[in-house]
């Protein structure tokens, strides 16, 4: 399962990690210098929820962002799931 919110549709993203030495110029040093990079991923903050949908009169389970689920609490859960079935997305 791809780690993909399905409602926000929030994906990781690729970043670097960066290996410092030096002592910072604060302190009286020359300054940090950057001697290495790698690959990392920021991943979205994904939680399988389990929500009641009262217009079926059924639980429905989603695999959702943090900030998803502030969106369904704002605007509510059916309106969110016909926004998702307007997209093509299958609950």
């Amino acid at each position: 399962m791809t780690k993909r919110c399905q409602v926000t549709g929030r994906v990781p993203v690729r970043g670097n990690s960066y290996a410092l030495r030096g002592i910072a110029k604060k302190k009286k040093g020359i300054g940090l210098k950057v001697t290495g990079k790698t690959k990392r991923r920021f991943l979205p903050n994904l939680q399988k929820k389990r929500l009641w949908f009262a217009d079926e009169n059924r639980f429905i389970t989603l695999r959702l962002s943090a900030n998803a689920l502030r969106t369904i609490d704002k605007v509510g859960l059916p309106a969110v799931v016909r926004d998702m079935r307007a997209k093509g997305e299958c609950i």
